[in-house]
């Protein structure tokens, strides 16, 4: 029995969850011949504030990254 955590950072549309839920249902069933039945996945959203990256708070990085794509 398959179990799939997707970790986002907020904002994706219910169509762009449903999708990813599709796809991975597919990879998983083409790949390694799991049931789609017997496959959970679950997509956790988490606040820009609450993901680092790149040694920086998400929402700073992405204001860091406009500013430069401004310059």
């Amino acid at each position: 029995m398959p179990y799939v955590n997707i970790q986002i950072t907020k904002g994706a549309t219910r169509e762009q969850k449903a999708q990813l839920v599709k796809e991975v249902t597919n990879s998983l069933v083409r790949i390694l011949g799991k049931k789609p039945e017997h496959t959970h996945i679950v997509i956790q959203e988490i606040a820009d504030e609450d993901w680092r990256f790149c040694g920086l708070l998400t929402d700073d990085w992405k204001k860091q990254q406009n500013s430069d794509s401004q310059t």
